[in-house]
């Protein structure tokens, strides 16, 4: 269980022999059970973390087929970055195993790699680091690859109207990879006492599990391969990262990040509000947003708890404890002693950021661009959600260099949603380049000031081409995967959708990292991801509002 909670999914613990090292495939992890039960919790911390950060890449890991020595060098790197990536989850004597020197080195797998080919000096790894098979990791990724690709659907399954009914009543039902929910365990009742106490009073009642596997770096390359099926990845991993932005009489300023120099540029970029073009000949029509309706009907809605209730969903410690009190001096307990959680009231704001650079001009699926059908899908779920009654604004931005990134307001959190917004929206077309990280702080920035809710949520809807003056694609993947770090260690919630284009899963890994990001063949396809993915985010940027 403690396994599958720091890696971010179902992963299974198997036996060693006495003293051979620790090692994961990312499927299952292998310890020596002789082993003192410190070295063994620190041992297990290591192989879920390589998991949880991405580090058993295919595409990285190969790399060392066959070369110990910097196989070893690599783990030394990608232990210590994943132990710090994942520190805010590691329970208390195990957040500090980190050598913090050694993780800042490194923002992710395939850099790790490169610093280990250099011939920087680096240490030994400490023994409870294991050993790295690359063999085992190699036959592990291929035989996962292979039973995705017999899945017709991808990775989130249909389900049946039952559960679709389930899913409306009781508000977070089991995702897809039925994986060990992290966030699911509220104050008053989730965690261990109270299901010891369930099952010393006798509940049936279960509760839903949650998880995915989490996203990691790898090199960003395309491919002319059409991408028929969905694709998801949600993970609540980041890293530590600073922000700030300064108005000034030309726009606002933020800074950007140099992964180079490894340190940030302040006030490098200047985001300027533009008005939104009005075509009059625009048309007002999308497509049918009902089907988005159905999996955002429960997102945004508070929770209320209710004490000391005669049947709920979970159990009231407190009351709990009394009844057994009064048991046990021979008095009738109160058999209320359940917490029952409603939803009332709609608790979320959604910023949607639409990318209106030139590649979105590209051709994508079903005969038409990617800007048109992303144009939909932000349609579809800006009505959604204003139907639904959460707050949504609408943003399309593109750039001309870091001076000229530009950001058009077609819908702001205060404005109504009517045919003109939606005339604005159809009135957009694609030019120029993609700034995203300055984009994705601009976005981050208006939620906290307008947001509203204690929710927050931004979408981006991009096709991943992170590119400027400047801003060459490596460079920008990362100043955009620290961006989407920073928004998330405010608490706002991130996913990033690509819809209708040609682009390969790992181009997609490198620009969006560890956020939660899908690629969808057709706007269509959103109405089987956005329920999980958005959850997902929600949940993690709950941890983080309640770690900070």
């Amino acid at each position: 269980m403690t396994a599958s909670a720091l890696a971010g999914r179902a992963v299974a613990v198997l036996s060693l022999e006495p003293g051979e090292p620790a090692w994961t495939d990312g499927q299952s992890i292998h310890l020596d059970a002789t082993a003192d039960t410190r070295g063994g919790l620190r041992a297990l911390a290591v192989q879920a973390c390589l998991i949880a950060a991405g580090s058993l890449d295919a595409d990285v890991v190969r790399e060392l087929s066959r070369r110990p020595k910097l196989a070893q060098r690599y783990l030394l790197l990608e232990g210590h970055r994943a132990l710090a990536a994942c520190a805010d989850v590691l329970p208390g004597r195990l957040a500090t195993l980190a050598d913090a020197e050694v993780a800042a080195r490194s923002d992710s797998a395939a850099e790790s790699l490169a610093i280990a080919h250099s011939a920087a000096p680096l240490p030994d790894p400490p023994p409870w680091f294991g050993v790295l098979r690359v063999k085992q990791v190699l036959a592990a990724c291929e035989k996962a690859g292979a039973r995705k690709a017999d899945e017709s659907v991808g990775h989130i399954p249909r389900r049946d109207a039952k559960r679709d009914l389930e899913e409306l009543d009781d508000g977070e039902p089991a995702d897809a990879d039925g994986g060990p929910d992290l966030f699911s365990s509220p104050v008053g009742g989730g965690g261990f006492i109270g299901k010891w106490l369930k099952k010393m009073l006798g509940s049936a009642r279960s509760s839903g599990t949650s998880g995915g596997p989490p996203g990691a770096d790898s090199p960003t390359h395309r491919t002319n391969s059409s991408n028929r099926s969905t694709h998801a990845v949600m993970s609540a991993a980041a890293a530590q990262s600073d922000d700030g932005a300064d108005v000034t009489a030309g726009g606002v300023t933020y800074p950007e990040w140099d992964v180079n120099r490894r340190r940030y540029r302040a006030d490098w970029c200047t985001v300027r509000e533009i008005p939104a073009r009005l075509d009059p000949s625009a048309s007002a029509e999308i497509d049918d947003a009902l089907a988005v309706r159905r999996p955002l009907a429960r997102l945004g809605m508070g929770l209320h708890r209710r004490h000391r209730q005669p049947q709920g969903d979970d159990i009231d410690i407190d009351a709990a404890v009394e009844a057994r009190v009064e048991l046990a001096a021979g008095s009738v307990p109160d058999e209320a002693v359940y917490l029952d959680s409603l939803r009332r009231r709609r608790d979320l704001s959604v910023l949607v950021l639409l990318d209106v650079s030139g590649s979105a001009a590209e051709a994508g699926t079903l005969g038409r661009t990617v800007h048109q059908q992303q144009r939909v899908a932000a349609a579809n779920l800006v009505v959604a959600l204003h139907d639904l009654g959460d707050r949504v604004a609408l943003y399309a931005y593109n750039s001309q260099g870091r001076s000229a990134v530009n950001v058009t307001p077609v819908k702001r959190f205060d404005e109504h949603l009517d045919s003109r917004t939606l005339k604005r929206l159809n009135s957009l077309e694609p030019a120029s380049y993609s700034r995203l990280g300055a984009a994705v702080r601009h976005g981050s920035a208006v939620l906290e000031r307008s947001g509203g809710t204690s929710r927050r949520l931004l979408v981006v809807l991009s096709d991943g081409l992170a590119y400027d003056h400047g801003y060459e694609l490596g460079y920008g993947a990362a100043d955009a995967r620290r961006a989407l770090t920073e928004a998330r260690r405010r608490g706002i919630g991130c996913v990033c959708l690509t819809v209708g284009a040609s682009v390969d899963v790992a181009s997609l890994r490198h620009v969006f990292g560890s956020a939660a990001h899908a690629v969808v063949a057709r706007p269509d396809g959103l109405v089987g991801v956005i329920g999980p993915m958005f959850r997902s985010a929600l949940r993690s940027a709950e941890v983080r509002r309640r770690v900070s």
